[in-house]
């Protein structure tokens, strides 16, 4: 019975490709800008150039988009390492994703857009590429590309492998597909034990499966750069002693909580600044409102320049995208947002590599190894409402010695565990032999 569903799936999603392909050819001509893009996906891309690549094994990588693709340079340098003579090949399916892949990898290795799911598209690539072994990043589970490169006797490893609560609820409704599917898989290198137990319980074989952390946080101490710290304190007119309060990545409906707390902090340490930066830019003027509404006064960071406009006010909003990670250098109390919400959360090492004790709410369900991590050295702080957070942050900075040193046992945790692309490797090699 479970074999009728692989057939059903096949006959659902190819029925669907000469709609897509007449789309296209409308598309295409019109003068389309996507074209490449679109040919790649369907499979109609001259590949010559990979055909006559050499090296060997020949290794395909398939990275989704930009979060996977920053993954994805800790463990393709892991496989230069490891496979000097080898031929890599690196996949995207979305925009960013292929250009961050470009930006990253410079020429270094052959960038393509990934096929689509159809059968004409899946076999027309392989064809093409010809693999010994291909590596889906994180949680990609393309049935066709899977069941045809078994087929071909290609070797496949799903690395850095993630299930979030959120997929597995959606691939359990789909269950007697996707653990058929899984059979095809030969290793599963998950990230942690939570993510192991999901995709056993999805239909993975549990001998195929191993737990070999997040490669996602080897790359983050060499990120590190601690001039920058005081190029950020004169930024913001800081003064060497004055504590700052960030809270990075904020939520819908997060800083109205935020600024509870920030308010009780304040009423025992009066000179705290706070930076609130929301994940999402365009919700600045909401987060002005509320400010406004509540009698903060404040400063947008865009307008900041360190000499002629310099920080007065105590509160700033972060109103520029990529500046979290540097900030989080001169924070003394790190709030990591989307976690008094139900979003998830973002990731706390961030924080923690620059020494930093990290606070966050319950809903950290994407982030569970990383929150592990910092709980295990007592660096993680795990806080419920608004009125706990206050409590343990005034506590924290009323011993800045306990601060400073929980903060140092976060930074050599995620440095101790910046091996991770090494074992993902591992795994990839005993499959190779």
């Amino acid at each position: 019975m479970m074999n009728i569903f692989y057939p059903a799936y096949i006959l659902l999603v190819n029925s669907l490709f000469f709609p897509c392909l007449l789309a296209f050819l409308i598309y295409y001509a019109f003068g389309g800008r996507h074209r490449k893009r679109l040919l790649e996906h369907l499979g109609f891309k001259s590949m010559k150039r990979l055909r006559n690549l050499s090296g060997y094994p020949r290794i395909w990588i398939h990275a989704v988009s930009l979060g996977e693709m920053n993954v994805g340079v800790s463990i393709i340098k892991a496989l230069m390492t490891k496979f000097p003579k080898s031929c890599l090949i690196l996949s995207a399916t979305t925009k960013h994703g292929y250009e961050q892949a470009e930006k990253l990898f410079k020429g270094k290795i052959p960038i393509i857009y990934a096929p689509s799911d159809f059968l004409f598209s899946v076999r027309k690539m392989l064809s093409n590429i010809r693999p010994h072994i291909i590596i889906f990043l994180e949680t990609e589970i393309w049935p066709t590309w899977i069941k045809e490169a078994h087929k071909r006797n290609i070797k496949i490893a799903l690395v850095n492998g993630r299930i979030s609560k959120e997929s597995f609820k959606r691939y359990l409704k789909i269950k007697p597909l996707i653990s058929n599917v899984l059979k095809d898989i030969d290793a599963f290198s998950m990230i942690s034990n939570v993510d192991a137990l999901r995709i056993q319980k999805m239909g993975a074989e549990k001998d195929d499966i191993a737990v070999n952390g997040n490669a996602k946080y080897d790359l983050l101490p060499t990120r590190i750069d601690n001039s920058i710290k005081d190029l950020v304190k004169h930024l913001l007119n800081i003064k060497q002693s004055q504590p700052v309060f960030i809270a990075g990545s904020t939520r819908e409906g997060e800083e109205v909580l935020i600024l509870d707390a920030y308010q009780q902090i304040s009423k025992t340490f009066p000179s705290l600044i706070m930076l609130i930066a929301p994940r999402h830019i365009k919700r600045t003027r909401e987060i002005e409102s509320l400010l406004r509404k509540r009698g903060h006064a404040y400063h947008l960071y865009t307008w900041l320049d360190g000499f002629t406009n310099k920080r007065r006010k105590q509160v700033v909003i972060v109103d520029k995208f990529g500046e979290l990670f540097h900030l989080y250098s001169i924070g003394t109390i790190i709030f990591c947002g989307g976690s008094l919400v139900t979003k998830g959360g973002q990731n706390p090492l961030e924080a923690a590599v620059w020494g930093k004790v990290v606070f966050y709410g319950p809903y950290m369900d994407n982030f569970l190894d990383a929150t592990a991590l910092l709980e295990e050295v007592n660096a993680g702080i795990c806080v419920s409402h608004p009125g706990m957070l206050a409590d343990k942050a005034i506590w924290y900075l009323q011993h800045p010695i306990i601060l400073k040193d929980h903060g140092n046992r976060a930074r050599e945790a995620v440095i101790k565990n910046g091996e991770s692309a090494v074992k993902h490797t591992r795994v990839i090699s005993d499959l190779l032999n």
